[in-house]
């Protein structure tokens, strides 16, 4: 199971989710282990727990073990050169794992509506070593509504979005590239990560991918369960991070 991935270590985190079976392509492990989780939670001392954690202002960073499975729908096209957007890029974690996928020549655009969280992801990017990948705009972190996008550097070959919708952006569809794949939960009281497909005629596919139960559009209340605890989080802003834990269900029958 994702939770007994924990580690002492973001080296121990990654060989934990790898003997557990969360990875399925190298790539993604070579990603995740090349960004150190610990440069962006509040908390160092259980910055590699498989867990969702807090981080301010309402928001938070969801659980490795999610990130990985993200990475995974969207890695056929997170191909070298590739144009990505992360919508609710929080901390910055993700984006960073985003930029080691598509490399040096690609972009990643990471979109947040907390103009705090968005200063902070800078700061934390640099801490990480990715300071000049910031100063090249190899990776742009911007203030904004996620549900429209960010369409002046569109069209993206990969959108990842961390936040609940009630229905299906078309300003998100609208700036795939053909063909491109987002990654998105979607959903009130019942919520489904789905993947939207475009290929290269423009025509849009719809799969769900795996259920998340207690989520419910941009105002949630999420409740996850662990063997021997619980963690939840109640809040009001428009968008929040997908913090899906040991209930998901994957895969999706």
């Amino acid at each position: 199971m994702a939770w007994r991935c924990t580690g002492r270590t973001n080296t121990e985190l990654i060989a934990n989710m790898n003997k557990h079976g969360i990875f399925q392509a190298e790539r993604v492990a070579k990603a995740m282990a090349s960004v150190d989780r610990a440069n962006y939670v509040l908390s160092k001392d259980s910055a590699y727990e498989d867990s969702p954690q807090g981080i301010g202002h309402g928001a938070t960073i969801s659980a490795p073990h999610m990130h990985a499975y993200a990475s995974e729908h969207l890695l056929p096209f997170l191909h070298p050169g590739a144009k990505v957007l992360d919508v609710g890029s929080g901390s910055g974690y993700l984006s960073a794992v985003l930029h080691h996928l598509v490399g040096p020549t690609g972009k990643v655009v990471g979109i947040d509506h907390i103009p705090e969280l968005v200063d902070w992801s800078i700061s934390n990017l640099k801490q990480d070593g990715l300071g000049g990948a910031v100063d090249k705009k190899q990776i742009e972190m911007v203030v904004g509504d996620g549900r429209k996008g960010y369409p002046s550097s569109g069209p993206y070959d990969a959108i990842h979005v961390g936040a609940a919708a009630p229905t299906l952006p078309q300003e998100l569809v609208d700036q795939l590239a053909c063909p491109g794949r987002m990654f998105i939960p979607v959903g009130t009281f019942m919520q489904y990560i789905e993947q939207i497909d475009k290929d290269e005629h423009g025509n849009v596919s719809t799969k769900r991918v795996m259920g998340v139960s207690d989520i419910d559009d941009f105002h949630m209340t999420i409740s996850i369960q662990y063997p021997s605890s619980s963690w939840s989080m109640d809040g009001e802003d428009k968008l929040y991070h997908l913090a899906a834990g040991p209930n998901l269900r994957w895969p999706l029958p």
